[in-house]
């Protein structure tokens, strides 16, 4: 449904699914909620002005169907601790994190709340910081990195991983010359953490093929650049493997902290950006195409330059190239677009070739998912 007089072209913005699910992920009230519907562009009319779900008169029947999904699902581990699931932000076109409304319940029932940030911390964390913290008014105590020797190892230029695949012997045997080369990697994370002003624990989730020399290196060259490193065997021994990780997460809670934000809103679209590109990508600068450069002076024009930026970038490199590993320099982010999801309350720069839908296999995992009718169990979920 469009206004007469509107064209869609002049906007880009999120699919309508994606910024329902960003708003969800973001809002901290069913009144919150509404407001933020209303506040959803879908395009200009042929002033150059947005035209919202409002003006469509749409946004109350939204809210009207989203009225029961703003309450989170509260479930449980194979252990019994209870976890809320609630909202599934893409961590490339949107923040990728649980749900403010989620941690603010959590917060009520327990001393202690883990809530995950997707992807890399890059994405995941900077945007938890920068836009989620925003919004929640709510500060994290501690950052918790997770690292892999496999990980790491593939930073350090060991072969692809490719699912379905055996894994190359790089990963299954110990490698501690292929595991020095890609700390860089998780040395530059720790470092991005701490320019927020917040403790940080690098938790080393250990798995079978990783070697005790692997995991101890591991563990001192976190020491070496002043952070706390737990190794957690959860993977293979459940929550007892890591009771030693939960307590130095309590520790470093309790140390003081100076939270900051990484720049203030009121600065030009551009001047935030390339604050990212530099302080946590390490990028030398930041190109924009001739589009990026209109949708700029658009949202400048329209009000909506002082909203934070949700990068849309890969996760699998601190550039635009998912291939290149480790911790590069000398690189340049290139911006092809960046677009307005206003009712979530960001703009989303389009980084390279980053797409803005997730990849799905050519085969449907639901293909083998099925109900065995005799023991009325589940197949093909894992």
């Amino acid at each position: 449904m469009m206004k007469k007089g509107t064209n869609a072209s002049p906007v880009s913005t999120l699919p309508l699914p994606a910024e329902i699910m960003a708003i969800l992920g973001l809002t901290t009230s069913l009144p919150d909620m509404r407001e933020r519907f209303s506040r959803m562009v879908i395009g200009t009319n042929s002033k150059g002005e947005p035209v919202t779900a409002e003006d469509l008169g749409v946004a109350g029947a939204i809210t009207v169907l989203m009225k029961d999904a703003i309450m989170p699902n509260l479930m449980q581990t194979l252990e019994g601790t209870p976890a809320f699931v609630h909202a599934g932000p893409f961590a490339n076109i949107a923040h990728g994190n649980s749900s403010i409304v989620a941690d603010q319940i959590a917060l009520k029932l327990a001393d202690y709340v883990v809530t995950e940030s997707g992807f890399g911390a890059d994405i995941g964390m900077e945007k938890f910081m920068d836009i989620k913290c925003r919004y929640s008014d709510l500060i994290p105590n501690v950052v918790v990195l997770v690292a892999t020797v496999r990980a790491l190892k593939m930073h350090g230029g060991g072969p692809k991983v490719v699912a379905g695949r055996p894994l190359d012997k790089a990963y299954t045997e110990e490698n501690l010359g292929l595991l020095e080369a890609g700390i860089g990697n998780l040395i530059r994370h720790i470092e991005n953490t701490k320019k927020f002003g917040v403790p940080v624990v690098v938790a080393i989730n250990s798995f079978k093929y990783d070697t005790a020399n692997e995991l101890k290196m591991l563990e001192r060259l976190v020491h070496e650049c002043g952070s706390v490193a737990v190794q957690a065997t959860h993977w293979a021994n459940g929550g007892a493997g890591a009771v030693e990780l939960a307590d130095a997460v309590m520790d470093a809670a309790k140390q003081p902290s100076k939270f900051q934000f990484l720049y203030p809103l009121d600065l030009p679209i551009k001047q935030k950006i390339e604050i990212i590109a530099r302080e946590i990508y390490r990028a030398d600068g930041v190109d924009y195409t001739p589009e990026a450069e209109e949708r700029i002076a658009l949202y400048e024009r329209n009000g909506f330059g002082n909203l934070p930026i949700c990068m849309a970038k890969t996760h699998l490199s601190f550039t635009a190239d998912a291939a290149v590993k480790g911790a590069p320099t000398g690189f340049r982010i290139p911006v092809r677009d960046i677009r307005a999801s206003v009712g979530a309350g960001f703009l989303y720069p389009l980084i390279g070739t980053m797409r803005t839908m997730p990849g799905l296999p050519s085969r449907p995992v639901f293909y083998d998912v099925d109900l065995d009718l005799e023991t009325g169990k589940v197949r093909g979920l894992f």
